[in-house]
């Protein structure tokens, strides 16, 4: 079943110091090499050149949130992880809405042992409708999302198939998972699904690992940590330090099988996930297109994991010898975001995982035998980011040339890091970089508005289209600060082409279905997620720009079920609803 619609117009590990001279020698070439004017035209590729541009409309759109860390002379170490942010369409109108997690009030000092409490509004976790005119409003209280605790990440899936999304916040001490009632409002569902756990959380994705048509979902922890008041840094005025992760012992990710009736069990060792991990950010896709899907987390300051599905129920940690778990110099460095996207159009899933500054943002390029190759100096991206911190990150084609782009958040975690390392900031400006045919990827933020020029203290990241213009927008959240929605106002004649899937078979969000459509210009693919980026969610849709190209040839969708799906002749620029085809007709 297939139906169109024209879319509306218009870390903390450890800081190697490195000189700054010589800092400055390795990012003069890319430096030099920055457009001035926003306009870019791919070394390969169908597309035509544009005029970068995304632009802030938080208070233009109604959004009005204030991240609450709760901040401490005693440095607690869950005041630097921020906001999580998700965008979905919570109630099938059409239009993405926005959700944004929150802290709680912290004691200072507080007792070990203590879960911080949400014990005014300002603490709330906050659910933002998109009305019909583009513009949002609050409807936290009416939906039944404040929430309780000290929140973190956020992950969206529609985990019982009824059609609509349901939203788990993970959190310290406790997690919480919401059903989506379909009238607006949510039910806290929590101990009767079994998915509370235990420890801090952070994040999390929804993945039907063993696909049997209902999703799971893998939580990350970060590590066993409490309120202990213990001091880091020099024992001077305005030195104290938040503490390395070092100092604290880490703890296993959590897997959730779901059983069906609203009821999920915690399978972590069964299923081979249980392997003590610093985790900050998760990913799914399948590298090695055996046909199930595979997890991707983040570490701080630890080896990164990859854990391989063996379609058993089961799986095998492979980072190691997969080449993803250290960096091109085989060293560990601080994991945070994670996206694990094809980048180069070759139909095998690549990795990119920001780190913290002098430690250089690690890209991945899949080499399609079960290894991956560390690509970040040879495409550019280790140089631009030597002095850059990251946290959300994703891959999406901004101008619809055909190609992924990579958009970064960008903070230091130690807000004293300008003491003793003048040369870099706590506050960072956003990150864009084009991608280049491919092969490289060039900076452009400094082009691309006013909003690359504003340091903020950004953790979490979410894409989608916000304004259903065929143009993918950020929502970007902060750590004791605002949450920004950036529209993309990219100028460019590029065609683009958006698909909606609906399971009948498989989950039905289709998450883990793989996506892939072909031009005269070449193949383009993608996996279905509403994961990745560093405590977010993003918008399932799954889109492609296709430069000059008026439509695709061919679309093929590779359902979860093992189903394969194709369209012919799809014309560009519009929004495709496609429903599994569960009989012979397909």
């Amino acid at each position: 079943m297939i139906k169109m619609g024209f879319a509306h117009s218009r870390g903390m590990g450890e800081i190697r110091k490195y000189a700054l001279a010589a800092t400055l020698c390795l990012l003069a070439i890319p430096l030099c090499g920055l457009a001035q004017q926003g306009a870019h035209a791919p070394s390969e590729g169908s597309g035509t050149p544009s005029v970068t541009r995304f632009e802030d409309v938080t208070a233009k759109l109604g959004i009005h949130f204030q991240h609450q860390a709760s901040p401490t002379a005693k440095k607690y170490l869950l005041e630097t992880m921020g906001s999580g942010v998700a965008l979905l369409d919570y109630d099938n109108d059409g239009r993405l809405d926005i959700f944004l997690t929150n802290g709680a009030r912290i004691d200072d000092p507080t007792p070990k042992g203590t879960i911080p409490l949400k014990d005014a509004p300002k603490y709330w976790n906050r659910l933002y409708h998109q009305k019909a005119d583009g513009t949002f409003e609050d409807v936290t209280e009416k939906a039944g999302l404040a929430g309780s605790g000290y929140s973190t990440g956020v992950a969206v899936g529609d985990y019982d198939n009824d059609g609509y999304e349901d939203i788990f916040v993970a959190g310290f001490g406790h997690n919480t998972l919401y059903h989506n009632n379909g009238d607006g409002t949510f039910k806290d569902v929590t101990e009767t699904a079994g998915v509370g756990g235990s420890g801090w959380s952070t994040s999390a994705t929804w993945v039907d690992y063993d696909n049997d048509g209902r999703l799971d979902l893998v939580v990350a922890r970060y590590m066993e940590w409490t309120f202990d008041d213990i001091y880091c840094g020099e024992h001077r005025e305005g030195h104290r330090a938040y503490c390395h992760p070092d100092l604290f012992k880490p703890i296993p990710p959590l897997l959730y099988h779901n059983d069906g009736n609203g009821r999920f069990s915690e399978v972590g060792h069964k299923a081979g996930l249980d392997k003590p991990c610093k985790g900050l950010g998760v990913a799914i896709a399948d590298y090695d297109r055996d046909g199930w899907p595979d997890i991707l987390i983040a570490n701080d300051a630890i080896p990164e994991f990859l854990f391989h599905n063996k379609g058993d129920g089961t799986f095998e940690e492979v980072g190691m010898v997969s080449g993803v778990a250290l960096d091109g110099s085989g060293t560990t460095y601080s994991g945070m975001g994670v996206d694990f996207a094809d980048y180069n159009n070759d139909g095998w899933p690549d990795v990119i995982i920001t780190n913290l500054a002098n430690q250089r943002y690690a890209l991945f390029s899949n080499m399609r035998d079960g290894t991956f190759d560390y690509a970040s100096n040879v495409t550019g991206i280790g140089p631009i980011t030597l002095l850059h911190s990251g946290w959300g990150v994703r891959f999406f084609d901004y101008d619809n040339d055909g190609w992924k782009d990579l958009f970064v958040a960008q903070s230091h975690v130690m807000d004293t890091i300008e003491i003793n390392e003048p040369h870099l900031r706590y506050r960072e400006t956003p990150l864009l970089l084009h991608n280049e045919g491919g092969k490289k990827f060039v900076d452009v933020s400094a082009s691309a508005g006013d909003v690359f020029q504003q340091r903020w203290a950004a953790r979490g990241l979410a894409i989608g289209d916000i304004n259903n213009d065929g143009k993918i927008d950020v929502v970007i959240s902060s750590t004791n600060g605002s949450a920004w929605v950036l529209l993309n106002e990219t100028v460019a004649a590029n065609h683009w082409l958006t698909f909606k899937l609906e399971g009948v078979k498989s989950n039905r969000d289709g998450i883990g279905a793989t996506v892939r459509i072909s031009t005269s210009s070449g193949n383009q693919y993608a996996t279905v997620t509403t994961g990745s980026s560093y405590q977010s969610s993003s918008d399932p849709r799954v889109h492609f720009g296709l430069g000059t190209e008026t439509s695709a040839r061919l679309v093929e969708i590779r359902w979860p079920s093992g189903i394969v799906q194709t369209l012919k002749a799809v014309s560009a620029d519009q929004l495709v609803k496609v429903k599994e085809a569960v009989d012979s007709s397909h």
